[in-house]
C-alpha cells in the first residue's frame, strides 16, 4: 500500500492508494482531497493577485508593483493550467482502471 502525504496551506491531509480519507469530517477520496488542495493553493495565489491591484487602485502604480502584479497572474495561469492538467490526468487513470476492474 503506497502513501503519499497533500501538503497545503498548512492543511496535511494523508492518504492512501487504497482507502478513503476524512476531510473536514466526512469521508472521502484522495482525488477530491487532490482537488480541494488544487482549489485552496489557487484560492491563496488569487488573493496575492487581489493584494496587489489592491495596492495599485489605492494609487501605488510604480512599475514594481505592475511588474509584480503581471508576475504573480502568471503564476496563476501556470498553476490553474497545471491543476487542470494533473486533476484530468488522475481523472483519467482512475477511469481506466475501473475499465479493467
Amino acid at each position: 500500500m503506497t502513501t503519499a502525504n497533500f501538503q497545503n496551506v498548512g492543511t496535511a491531509v494523508q492518504t492512501t492508494a487504497t482507502a478513503n480519507v476524512t476531510n473536514s469530517g466526512r469521508q472521502s477520496t484522495w482525488y477530491e482531497a487532490l482537488a480541494k488542495a488544487w482549489g485552496q493553493s489557487l484560492d491563496g495565489q488569487a488573493g496575492q493577485i487581489e493584494s496587489l491591484a489592491q495596492q495599485i487602485n489605492g494609487g501605488d502604480d510604480k512599475p514594481s508593483t505592475l511588474t509584480m502584479l503581471t508576475a504573480e497572474s502568471s503564476k496563476m495561469q501556470f498553476m490553474a493550467t497545471s491543476s487542470a492538467s494533473s486533476i484530468n490526468a488522475v481523472g483519467s487513470s482512475l477511469e481506466t482502471m475501473a475499465r479493467k476492474n
